[in-house]
């Protein structure tokens, strides 16, 4: 039977309650309005998936201490402060099922509350002296925004090639988990090779993530994600991809047409879909998925048994079982 999350937490459950208290600390402002907002965004968070990852690594490699509480704030801070930017940049109204920050405040505010919260994760680093953590997150926050650019260049010409979608999901996407790894890792242990491991064991999970995202759009079960959503947003997911090298050429050109000029018609997003579908392209993107799973797990397993190592497996399976 699949667990779920708060299942999975339940060795951690402890230092996640802690941690909670913490971060609503660390977020806090002198300004009214950034409060205001601020609680709002904090009230409606979501899994907690990478402080999860923050503290099992930790425990993977020794022990939790203080500075695994401020790598968990560290990385949740600067994982929200993304959303929050990308809700403006995608021009979003919902997250998570509630109104957007910006949908609420507008686009100004929100990029300008992103903003402050990328600079609370700095000073929170800097004022305890947690240099290798501020250094691990300023090249997470690097390679997100290169993968986020170097997608929208893409999705100007949908001239992608697989390797480059990989390299657009490693940046905006797994970077983060990786670094959530990494951080953990690095507040029990200074040996680097144990370090760029669980690095390199949260760059899979994430490649896994992302392509689990983009199966949503695929999928005939409710997930709160809207079917077609990324064909809407013109994004070069790893169906899409796979499905315009494996079709003919009058079929990539009629897919290629729907994506730019019609993909706010309902009924020629399904024919996409249904082309993928029908083409192989779902059952290509879960093989890679499992792929970058199993990549992820060899490297767990060469670390000892232990309750965390059994912990971050169960995560891992979450992460591409997840309904949403």
């Amino acid at each position: 039977m699949e667990l779920t999350l708060d299942q999975i937490r339940m060795p951690i459950a402890r230092e996640l309650d802690e941690f909670e208290i913490r971060f609503r600390e660390s977020m806090r402002s002198n300004a009214p309005l950034l409060d205001r907002i601020t609680h709002y965004i904090v009230s409606r968070k979501g899994k907690q998936m990478r402080p999860m990852f923050v503290f099992f690594s930790a425990k993977l490699c020794g022990e939790i201490s203080d500075a695994t509480y401020i790598a968990a704030s560290l990385v949740e801070i600067l994982h929200t402060a993304t959303l929050v930017h990308d809700d403006v940049v995608d021009d979003s109204y919902r997250r998570r099922g509630f109104f957007s920050v910006n949908a609420l405040w507008k686009n100004k505010i929100a990029v300008l509350v992103g903003d402050y919260l990328l600079s609370k994760g700095l000073l929170l680093s800097i004022t305890n002296r947690q240099y290798h953590l501020l250094h691990l997150l300023s090249d997470t926050i690097r390679a997100m925004s290169e993968g986020e650019l170097l997608q929208l260049e893409k999705a100007r010409r949908l001239d992608i090639q697989e390797e480059v979608y990989y390299d657009i999901i490693r940046g905006k996407t797994a970077s983060l988990i990786a670094s959530a790894c990494a951080c953990g890792a690095s507040t029990a242990t200074r040996d680097a090779a144990l370090i760029e491991r669980c690095r390199l064991m949260g760059e899979h999970i994430g490649m896994a993530f992302q392509i689990k995202d983009d199966l949503f759009d695929y999928e005939e079960a409710e997930t709160g994600k809207p079917r077609g959503l990324d064909i809407k947003e013109r994004k070069m997911t790893l169906p899409l991809i796979y499905t315009l090298h494996k079709e003919s050429f009058l079929t990539k050109r009629k897919i290629i047409n729907i994506v730019k000029n019609h993909n706010q018609d309902a009924e020629k997003v399904r024919w996409v879909i249904e082309t993928v579908r029908a083409a192989g392209g779902v059952d290509y993107a879960r093989a890679k998925m499992m792929e970058f799973r199993e990549k992820a797990l060899d490297i767990l397993h060469a670390f000892d048994e232990s309750e965390s190592r059994s912990a971050i497996g169960q995560l891992i399976d979450f992460t591409v079982n997840r309904a949403m």
